[in-house]
């Protein structure tokens, strides 16, 4: 008799829907709400405030789906009919978790590296940098909003590829319901 499960643990579940929603509102606030918003405007402050405060979240929850993971019982590996796809599909999950948490590392060290969480947090009264774009963090963090968006990008074709060219059902494995 064969024990292994059909669906994913529900709290694998959860956070995978969760971290989803939140990683494309961080990424989108960060593209077209902070990258745009001068350093001397006002609101600038309270945009940053937001985005760290998301961040901080993605990379505890991102931690606990880690751990989550690593401790349950997972469906069988779902196969493409292709090892170059299998692989692919693979390199795609290893390097979203990487991404994320490199992302909230680059997050973290451009905070500290520009007192952030002193401006922002505590309102010490200092003023923000006219600029982030001279902190390697920041930069590093940049590259990884786009590595991100483009593993997402492969991450959701090959869902749908599953789904809708191989019928497989893949796409149930990550919702709720008997495992």
């Amino acid at each position: 008799m064969n024990n292994q499960p059909t669906r994913y643990h529900p709290a694998l579940v959860a956070l995978h829907w969760l971290l989803a929603l939140m990683l494309v509102f961080a990424l989108g606030m960060g593209t077209f709400s902070l990258k745009e918003l001068s350093n001397a405007s006002p609101d600038k402050i309270g945009a940053l405030r937001g985005h760290m405060i998301v961040g901080l979240v993605i990379g505890s929850l991102m931690l606990v789906r880690l751990l989550t993971r690593v401790r349950t019982a997972l469906p069988a590996p779902a196969t493409a009919g292709s090892a170059l796809l299998d692989k692919l599909g693979h390199a795609v999950h290893i390097g979203l978790y990487l991404a994320v948490f490199a992302m909230a590392a680059s997050g973290a060290a451009t905070a500290f590296q520009a007192d952030l969480p002193q401006i922002v947090f505590f309102g010490s009264g200092a003023t923000l940098p006219e600029s982030f774009a001279h902190l390697l963090p920041r930069a590093v963090h940049g590259w990884m909003a786009k590595l991100i968006a483009a593993l997402v990008a492969l991450h959701v074709i090959g869902a749908l590829f599953h789904q809708f060219r191989l019928k497989d059902r893949l796409m149930s494995r990550m919702w709720f319901g008997p495992r």
